[in-house]
C-alpha cells in the first residue's frame, strides 16, 4: 500500500525565500499529518518563485524564467530536507529551469527520504509554452523505484500522448504521477480524460495534481483550473468508474488516497481485459484501406 497526496495547490504573492519555505513547511506537514508518503506538487507551482525578483521581473516571460532559474537550487535543498526530515517522498512543483546553452525545460524534481533526487523533463510542449514562452521538450524518460513502488512522471499535456505512458508502464510504472496547469475548464478536461485513458490502456494508477486559483502578477499561470484526482482501470479491484479519490474543483488543499498496489498487478493478471497485456496486437495492424461510399458505385473491368 502506499498513500498519496496530490495537491491542489494554489500559487502565493512571496516576500522573502522564507516565505516560500514556510508555505512548503505548512503543505508538506499537512501531507504528513494525513498519512501521505508521497506528496505530488503540480506543473509549474514553483513559478511562485519569481515574485522574489519583483512584480515587473515576474510579470515579463523571458524573465521570470531567469528569476525561477535563479532560486531553483535553494528551492530543491528545502525540497530535500523536508523530504529527509518526514521520511517522505516529494514531487516538487515543475519549474522552467535554463540549461548551460540557453534552451529552457520544464522539469519536475523527485525527492526521497534517503536524500535521493530525480527529475522528468516535459517532453511535449503546449502551444503557449513553445510559440510564447520559448521552452523546449525533453527527450528522456524515467522510471523511479522508491521503495514502495516504481512511478514515472508525465507533466499534463504529456498524459494526452499514450506512447509516452506506455514507455512508462512497459519500464515498470505501476503509479503515473500528472502534475498539470490549466487555464480553462476545457484544458483540465483534456488532461483527466488522458490520465483516465492511460490508467485503462497500462492497467495503472494515474494521479493528477493541479494548480488552482489566479494571480494578478504572471501572464504564464494568471488563471488555474483544475481537481485532484486517483484514477484506475474500470476492472477488478478498481471502482466501477475507475475513480479512486477525486477533489472539488478548484478547492486549495490535498487530496489523499490509499493505492493497493498489489491490484495492479492482480489486474494485469486476472482481469476481465488485458489491456496492458495486448498493447502490442496493435503493431500489425496494416494501414486502414480509404474507401468512399458517398460516391457513384462503377462496375469493375469485367463487370460481375
Amino acid at each position: 500500500m502506499l498513500t498519496v497526496a496530490a495537491a491542489q495547490y494554489p500559487l502565493d504573492w512571496l516576500d522573502s525565500f522564507s516565505a516560500f519555505e514556510a508555505k512548503l513547511v505548512r503543505w508538506v506537514e499537512d501531507g504528513v499529518r494525513q498519512g501521505a508518503e508521497l506528496l505530488v506538487f503540480p506543473e509549474y507551482a514553483a513559478l511562485e518563485l519569481a515574485s522574489l525578483s519583483g512584480r515587473e521581473s515576474a510579470g515579463d516571460l523571458g524573465h521570470s524564467i531567469l528569476a525561477v532559474s535563479a532560486r531553483l537550487p535553494q528551492a530543491d535543498e528545502a525540497h530535500a530536507r523536508l523530504a529527509r526530515h518526514y521520511g517522505i517522498s516529494i514531487l516538487a512543483g515543475s519549474a522552467p529551469k535554463e540549461r548551460a546553452d540557453g534552451s529552457v525545460r520544464n522539469v519536475a524534481r523527485l525527492f526521497t527520504p534517503d536524500g535521493a533526487c530525480g527529475r522528468q523533463e516535459k517532453i511535449v510542449m503546449t502551444r503557449f509554452e513553445r510559440e510564447q514562452w520559448g521552452i523546449s521538450g525533453g527527450t528522456e524518460l524515467f522510471v523511479y523505484d522508491i521503495g514502495k513502488a516504481r512511478i514515472g512522471v508525465a507533466i499534463c499535456y504529456d498524459v494526452e500522448f499514450p506512447l509516452i505512458a506506455r514507455a512508462l508502464a512497459e519500464a515498470g510504472a505501476e503509479v503515473i504521477l500528472v502534475p498539470s496547469c490549466t487555464d480553462t475548464v476545457h484544458g483540465f478536461w483534456r488532461v483527466r480524460v488522458g490520465a483516465q485513458a492511460r490508467a485503462l490502456e497500462n492497467q495503472c494508477v494515474v494521479v493528477q495534481a493541479p494548480l488552482v486559483g489566479s494571480v494578478d502578477w504572471s501572464p504564464a499561470v494568471d488563471i488555474n483550473r483544475g481537481a485532484a484526482g486517483f484514477f484506475g482501470p474500470p476492472d477488478l479491484g478498481f471502482p466501477e468508474d475507475g475513480v479512486i479519490a477525486q477533489g472539488e474543483m478548484d478547492k486549495p488543499g490535498f487530496v489523499t488516497a490509499r493505492l493497493d498496489l498489489d491490484a495492479i498487478a492482480r489486474v494485469r493478471a486476472e482481469g476481465q481485459v488485458f489491456n496492458h497485456r495486448h498493447w502490442g496486437e496493435q503493431v500489425g495492424i496494416r494501414k486502414p484501406v480509404r474507401i468512399d461510399l458517398s460516391a457513384p458505385m462503377h462496375e469493375t473491368a469485367g463487370g460481375g
